[in-house]
């Protein structure tokens, strides 16, 4: 059973972050310090858990940053942060209060071919759905996407379901991206690339590459990606281990 005192603390922590994500859309520009923990506990009477808790959840949602030393600041809304948390980019861009959209660019049902195949756990001659799409946020484009499905997992899909989350499709489906190996390099895009993301050819980019699994541990999603390095980047926090 919550206890009161239990419902009090989220109370608190829900009205801090709404105010703080208020203050952020229209008090506060790109790259402007947030106020301090103590300003924070002072002005909404709360305590300094509560403070870091809404504050890291700002910080999850790719509001704010953190820099070592100098304070929290607002994130510029033309730069999207990619925490490591597995989330779909449409969800990546409403939590930044952001419109996503796609162009589909290819759908065909394909053999999944050795790479795709090592990475799913198919066999070579294994049906795929190939979904080649680009990702916009507000209309400008930020990546393009290309993802791999096996049609005995995920079922068949046609334009009209990939025109928005794939993870809300398969979700639909009773299939739940749990967690993902994923890899991310530098790279530059090619000429087909740079057409459609609006950038001279050779621009760098950010490259990623993702293998999903549901939560029995399933691969149900091969991805390769080419953000636009201008656009996005990723947010890691790491820990010193003791020796």
């Amino acid at each position: 059973m919550t206890t009161t005192s239990g419902n009090k603390t989220a109370w608190k922590h829900e009205a801090l972050y709404t105010a703080l994500r208020a203050e952020i859309g229209e008090a506060l520009r790109p790259h402007d310090p947030l106020p301090s923990e103590r300003e924070l506990v002072a002005r909404f009477g709360v305590s300094r858990a509560t403070v870091r808790q809404a504050v890291g959840r700002l910080e999850e949602e790719g509001l704010v940053y953190r820099a070592q030393g100098a304070g929290t600041f607002v994130a510029d809304p033309a730069t999207i942060s990619k925490s490591l948390a597995l989330t779909s980019f449409s969800e990546d861009m409403r939590s930044r209060r952001l419109t996503p959209d796609s162009r589909l660019l290819d759908l065909t049902l394909v053999p999944a071919g050795v790479a795709v195949a090592r990475e799913l756990s198919l066999s070579p001659g294994a049906e795929v759905a190939h979904v080649r799409r680009l990702r916009l946020a507000d209309g400008l484009p930020m990546c393009v996407e290309e993802v791999w499905l096996p049609t005995e997992r995920v079922g068949e899909l046609d334009a009209a379901l990939v025109s928005g989350s794939l993870y809300d499709v398969l979700a639909e489906r009773g299939v739940r991206p749990h967690h993902a190996d994923q890899v991310i390099s530098a790279t530059v895009v090619d000429a087909d690339q740079a057409a459609l993301l609006g950038v001279a050819a050779y621009s760098p980019a950010l490259r990623v590459d993702r293998t999903t699994y549901d939560g029995t541990g399933v691969a149900v999603e091969r991805a390769e990606s080419i953000y636009r390095a201008d656009r996005y980047d990723f947010r890691i926090t790491v820990t010193r281990r003791t020796p």
